[in-house]
């Protein structure tokens, strides 16, 4: 040996970029995510206030808490966010009567009038991604399921 340590290959493969998990988790969910860039800008939205509107959409009201339990989203990312999307004037806020701790978020006309802009979206990100529909869901289904383990620690 010349003074030079040895590689991580022979000393720590469990430190090698092909051996983490974690790695192609990260770069295709930055992959995916940055594919909705080119249908979201043209709208002013970000990738998180898409998903925001989605849960909206789905749920109607909801708890800033839901959102972030939700969306898998802590409290300081979700709240500049909403505070943003109510000057846009797609949603409001509003404190509960009952626990004045808790927002409680509804869209505005013009949240519920931006879903039929973006309802194709879906659609067009799916025929980004090689995989065909019995792959793709097999996937959705994996991540979930680590979710999910998440979820119950």
């Amino acid at each position: 040996m010349n003074g030079e340590p040895m590689t991580t290959v022979e000393t720590y493969p469990q430190l090698m970029l092909e051996s983490q998990l974690c790695f192609p988790l990260y770069a295709a969910s930055r992959r995916i995510v940055n594919s909705y860039t080119p249908y979201l800008k043209p709208l002013g939205l970000t990738y998180t206030q898409y998903i925001v509107f989605l849960c909206l959409w789905e749920y109607g009201e909801s708890t800033v808490g839901d959102l972030c339990k939700r969306l898998y989203l802590d409290n300081g990312t979700i709240t500049p966010l909403i505070k943003r999307m109510e000057q846009e004037g797609y949603v409001l806020r509003a404190r509960s009567t009952e626990d004045e701790r808790v927002v409680n978020v509804r869209l505005t006309e013009k949240g519920w009038a931006l879903r039929d802009q973006v309802k194709d979206i879906p659609q067009q990100i799916g025929k980004c991604i090689c995989l065909c529909h019995e792959e793709a869901f097999s996937l959705y289904q994996l991540l979930n399921s680590l979710l999910q383990e998440k979820k119950e620690d």
